[in-house]
């Protein structure tokens, strides 16, 4: 394969050597690569602050991609939901290989700068927490941390206080003629859902007849396609935590690995999950 050593290659391209808009200017690059503010001379730092840095901005395109597919759900336009949901898919794929990453790292490499953290933690990542009420973990005493930050808090709380993803999809089946109780249709959204077996019989009837209600057949499925994701990155930053700090407590002031244990019990969508033992 001939490779391209110097200019002489390029004769041939119209190459705009002089751009109104570059490559780095358009992607903010000189603010994004100098953004690595490393408080130790540890070897394993950057990497650390990196990874950490490429996985919220992948979480704020989740925000905007759950965003738009919940719009689209409220309008029961479906359809156009079901791609930006496979698109949140892939983009759990990468958080969950962040952690393959952050893993290459040991227990001795992550002291050498642990320290510099002071109590910052991941436990205080707002995106992770709006992405989790967005979904349906309405537990309003985990923002009380940004309750110092004015703009994040009240982004926060009205995301907490708005209908979840999941109260979404019920009243689409409500409109599909489902019956659903009248308490998952209007109820204080702030709190924590309760499954309910009317809702598990919804979602079962669809399950029994694919054909008749495909859109909503899809619809369920990319849900649990959603949670099954959301589940296995939970998972993965688990294991990594427990094979690097094992059970020492976070540097946020959790008790780490056992902190994270109890996450993996919770749902977002749990009669998708009961329904399946009765098909």
């Amino acid at each position: 394969m001939k490779e391209f050593s110097d200019n002489r290659d390029l004769a041939s391209e119209a190459i705009h050597w002089d751009q109104d808009i570059s490559y780095g200017g358009y992607l903010d690059l000189d603010r994004l690569l100098d953004s690595q503010n490393l408080r130790t001379d540890s070897h394993d730092e950057m990497m650390f602050i990196i990874i950490h840095q490429a996985s919220e901005l992948w979480m704020k395109l989740c925000i905007h991609e759950i965003g738009a597919a919940m719009r689209e759900v409220s309008r029961d336009n479906l359809g156009a939901s079901f791609k930006m949901l496979a698109r949140v898919s892939r983009i759990q794929a990468q958080l969950r290989q962040s952690w393959d990453v952050l893993s290459t790292m040991t227990p001795s490499d992550y002291l050498s700068f642990r320290d510099g953290l002071g109590q910052s933690s991941g436990f205080q990542s707002f995106q992770y927490r709006e992405i989790e009420y967005a979904l349906g973990n309405k537990n309003a005493a985990l923002m009380e941390v940004h309750r110092g930050m004015p703009e994040r808090y009240h982004r926060l709380k009205s995301v907490l206080e708005a209908p979840s993803f999941y109260d979404l999809c019920l009243q689409v089946l409500d409109r599909n003629g489902f019956d659903i109780p009248a308490g998952h249709l209007d109820r204080d959204w702030a709190l924590p859902y309760e499954p309910h077996q009317a809702v598990e019989d919804a979602w079962a009837k669809v399950y029994a007849d694919p054909e008749k209600y495909w859109s909503l057949y899809e619809l369920a499925e990319k849900l649990v396609d959603l949670e099954h994701n959301f589940q296995m990155w939970r998972f993965s930053h688990m294991k990594t935590v427990e094979r690097i700090i094992g059970f020492r407590h976070g540097t946020g002031g959790t008790s780490g690995v056992a902190f994270l244990k109890k996450a993996l019990d919770l749902r977002f969508f749990p009669e998708l999950w009961t329904v399946r033992t009765g098909l």
